[in-house]
């Protein structure tokens, strides 16, 4: 049997550590502030990052991995293993999937690229898939096949303090941005498929929370139904690490008490995800677990 190897970025939420210890290697995602490159867990730790974020003069953007440090990685994959999958961030939030694709032509199908259109946790959820399907004796192509088929069958909804952040990288809608003008009001954004949008508004953090829970339960009764009803859901929730911790803790009892029959768990958001959402957002999402 060949050995396959998983690399991914630290856009699933795994830490440097946490990789370690499953075996996955992972590449750490970039960002530029005031025009340093910082590489998430790494540079900087989540609270230097979130202190950072509160200055309104901060120059912050998004840096993709340079494509020696992609190779680089999937080298150091290959002395020990016969091919690699690699799960980087939904190609519809960055251009680092594309480019991979293109880097993977020189590997003579030794490396398959996966685009799933997962983000933050639900891609870590991939990763997990992955390490079960190698672990069941699929191949690297069968595996890509495998999580590119199951990209539709997960959905997250997020509830942000601002959309500032979203505006100024252009990952959302104008629909989701005019949210952001009407004072006082909480917007909740989906993730289904590769783009962030407008899903819903709420007045204030209570009602945001509500109104998620009952979004997940909506998909779970509906189009979700067919792999809920065979115990295959799992549902996971995430938050910013300027989220009060309280409101964290009540956040899983909340889940935990409108999902009974459910493990939940919880990870922060990674940060170059919440370089685009900000400060004090929180996340839920469910997805089916292979």
């Amino acid at each position: 049997m060949s050995k396959v190897a998983i690399v991914t970025d630290s856009n699933c939420g795994l830490t440097p550590d946490e990789a370690k210890w499953l075996g996955i290697y992972l590449l750490p995602m970039g960002f530029l502030i005031n025009g340093k490159v910082y590489r998430e867990g790494i540079d900087i730790t989540q609270r230097e990052f979130y202190e950072m974020l509160k200055d309104p003069k901060l120059q912050l953007s998004t840096s993709q991995p340079s494509p020696m440090e992609v190779m680089d990685l999937w080298d150091e994959a290959l002395k020990e293993n016969d091919s690699l999958v690699y799960i980087p961030l939904s190609s519809g939030l960055s251009n680092s999937c594309q480019t991979a694709r293109a880097l993977a032509e020189d590997y003579d199908g030794k490396v398959e690229v996966v685009d799933n259109q997962r983000i933050s946790v639900t891609m870590k959820q991939s990763v997990m898939d992955a390490l079960t399907l190698i672990g069941q004796g699929y191949d690297a192509a069968q595996v890509r096949r495998i999580l590119e088929e199951e990209k539709g069958n997960s959905s997250i909804y997020i509830m942000v303090d601002t959309l500032d952040y979203l505006k100024r990288g252009g990952r959302i809608t104008p629909a989701a941005a005019l949210i952001g003008e009407i004072l006082r009001i909480k917007p909740i954004l989906q993730i289904q498929g590769d783009k962030l949008d407008a899903y819903a508004k709420s007045r204030g953090t209570r009602q945001g929370k509500k109104t998620m829970i009952h979004a997940i339960q909506k998909d779970m009764e509906g189009r979700f139904k067919w792999f809920v009803d065979k115990g295959e859901a799992v549902i996971r929730y995430a938050f910013s690490e300027g989220v009060n911790p309280r409101e964290v803790e009540a956040w899983d009892e909340e889940l935990r008490d409108a999902f009974p029959d459910y493990e939940i768990s919880g990870d922060p958001l990674s940060l170059v995800i919440g370089c685009h959402i900000g400060p004090g957002s929180l996340a839920v999402t469910v997805s089916r677990r292979l």
